[in-house]
């Protein structure tokens, strides 16, 4: 026991007289547990500041530095923690694989995103029109949470409360021009999260096409995956499940099996993919033929006025209603088609369900963009942007309200019946394509309803946070792991792909058009008496082109950001380098399967 004492002393006395980094790297590469290590770090911490306190105050800010370095790591691991994911997403890979795993890593992937929205837009948008906005005067009734309306119109919500004034609380001190913030920040934005789709699919593209290591999975994980310094029960027991789960799919990904099928065979399964396509379409038609028709009455109903106020308000609730009735019950109807049409694998089923489910609910957003900016932006209101960012607003909300009536109908009463009506079903398996596509379509409104209601991020990333833990809840209660275990690399690049095409690109048009093409109301908003909302940045321009010292940015904006040249050159220049890149990826991938030869040789 002396001995190890000594020892001990020994070896902190050491590590105390080496340099910060040497010291670290000494630490790291101890083959002790995580709370050895720790201990280890305090006793050497303690043992320089007492030498730092002999030596005068010379050493003091080492010891400062340190101090703060200790705090630092402290507080990154107590928010490391904290977050909701943390532990979540490491039992949801262990008990039901990488293919459930992927639809709660695109989840916090939105979460992310949507906290990152709202506080662009808080911080550019609605802080500064605090300063200048006027007391509501309307009374809260409670109904306006489900509606939007009502209290909600007079508030920081909309695009119509915000000022076209240039804000300035002292006189002759700085201004701030609400229409050029307003504009810039939504535009920034987008530009951002055009930069953040494109590296993010970079990104899973690289780690799962091109650096898949598909021929050595197997070996690195039984050789080289298990860490030693897991000693906790349990984490050791969820680092198993883990590892036999990977090892699963990757088994199933290298075993698997060619079905040779007869010649009337395959006709029958060509036969029934056509049905089930054309059926699926004809679906898709209706239901987009039903929101056109119901959301030109319904405007038409509104704009003639109602006896009361509640029916008023309930006439709102209907579009968004049968809107979310139809995108909850048909992805069941395309589900249990891909259950007829009876794919060989798993990821078949997934893949087409999820084209389906798109088809559906980007057609469905494409009427309905359809009717906002055309009707509705032509209609007799006093200000259409507000009415815009109201629907969307009751879209978000009942969607999401219908997004946890899902999980409670479709997997908590599909497993009583499973478990004691009808046995013989057995408990429900997570629909990923289903529950993907309800978080594609939830982003896409939020997309198209920034321009209208600013605060809109702030509202979804509550819900998706919600989201997270119900779905987790319902996944771990009430569904089984997949009956037949598959390797999902690519899912979560798949999944940011229909994000970005085509999500983010059809949400592009539409702000385009908006921003554009359409006049703005004549009695609200920040952008009031103007042909278009561009118009703002054309009259900023000539105001600069007066000073000498602004010439640069007047440079920039005619001959980079109004050229179509330049974007033709830069179109130009992406595809080459994406061209190259592609011929880089097969020639390593025809490199590795040479190498890969050579060792079975």
């Amino acid at each position: 026991f002396l001995r190890g004492f000594d020892a001990e002393e020994d070896l902190v006395g050491s590590l105390a007289s080496m340099s910060t980094n040497e010291r670290i790297k000494a630490i790291q590469k101890m083959p002790e547990t995580m709370r050895k290590k720790r201990e280890i770090r305090n006793k050497v911490l303690k043992e320089i500041t007492k030498k730092s306190r002999h030596r005068g105050a010379q050493c003091t800010p080492g010891a400062q530095g340190m101090s703060f370095r200790r705090f630092g790591n402290t507080l990154s691991e107590y928010f490391h923690q904290l977050q909701p994911w943390h532990k979540s997403l490491k039992i949801i890979g262990a008990e039901f694989g990488t293919s459930v795993l992927s639809y709660f890593v695109f989840l916090k992937w939105l979460l992310n995103l949507n906290i990152f929205s709202f506080l662009i837009n808080f911080g550019f948008i609605t802080i500064p029109q605090f300063l200048a906005a006027e007391p509501n005067n309307l009374s809260f009734t409670g109904l306006e949470l489900l509606t939007g309306a009502g209290y909600f119109q007079q508030t920081v919500l909309y695009y119509g409360f915000y000022t076209n004034a240039t804000i300035s609380k002292v006189e002759n001190g700085p201004s701030y021009n609400m229409q050029l913030a307003y504009i810039f920040t939504v535009g920034i934005y987008f530009v951002i999260c055009f930069l953040i789709l494109l590296f993010s699919m970079a990104k899973f593209f690289s780690r799962n096409f091109v650096n898949s290591q598909a021929f050595s999975v197997n070996a690195s994980k039984l050789l080289c995956t298990w860490d030693f310094n897991i000693t906790n029960e349990k984490a050791v027991k969820l680092q198993q499940k883990n590892l036999h789960t990977q090892i699963k799919e990757g088994l199933t990904e290298v075993n698997k099996e060619v079905v040779n099928f007869s010649v009337m065979e395959r006709v029958v399964r060509i036969a029934t993919h056509l049905l089930a396509w054309v059926a699926s379409l004809a679906t898709a038609v209706a239901a987009c033929t039903g929101v056109y028709f119901l959301s030109i009455n319904n405007l038409k109903l509104f704009m003639k006025g109602y006896s009361n106020d509640l029916e008023r308000q309930t006439a709102m609730l209907v579009l968004p209603v049968v809107v979310s009735l139809l995108n909850t019950l048909v992805p069941f109807f395309f589900s249990w088609l891909g259950h007829v049409e009876k794919f060989q694998t798993p990821g078949q089923h997934i893949y087409v369900t999820i084209i389906r489910n798109i088809i559906l609910k980007i057609s469905i957003v494409g009427i309905l963009c359809y009717y906002w900016l055309n009707i509705v932006a032509a209609s007799e209101s006093q200000c259409w942007e507000t009415l815009v960012g109201q629907d969307i607003y009751r879209l978000v909300l009942v969607d999401f309200i219908f997004c946890l009536l899902g999980s409670f109908f479709g997997e908590f009463l599909r497993r009583i019946i499973g478990t004691t009506v009808c046995v013989r079903l057995g408990l429900p398996e997570f629909d990923i394509g289903r529950n993907v596509l309800d978080l594609i379509y939830a982003q896409t409104l939020t997309w198209i309803g920034i321009l209208f209601s600013p605060l809109l991020p702030g509202i979804q990333m509550i819900a998706f946070l919600l989201v997270f833990f119900v779905k987790k809840v319902s996944l771990m209660r009430n569904c089984q792991p997949p009956r037949k275990v598959w390797r999902t690399a690519q899912m979560t690049t798949s999944f940011i792909f229909l994000l970005f095409c085509p999500s983010f690109l059809g949400v592009l048009s539409v702000i385009g058009v908006t921003v554009w093409r359409l006049k703005p109301s004549e009695e609200c908003g920040p952008f009031r008496g103007l042909p278009s909302m561009y118009a703002a940045v054309d009259e900023w321009i000539k105001i600069l082109e007066s000073y000498t010292v602004s010439k640069w940015v007047v440079w920039i904006y005619h001959n980079l950001i109004s050229s179509e040249l330049f974007f033709f050159i830069i179109s130009t220049v992406v595809l080459i380098v994406t061209y190259l890149y592609w011929q880089i990826i097969q020639a390593r991938k025809t490199m590795t399967k040479l190498l890969h030869n050579q060792i079975i040789n």
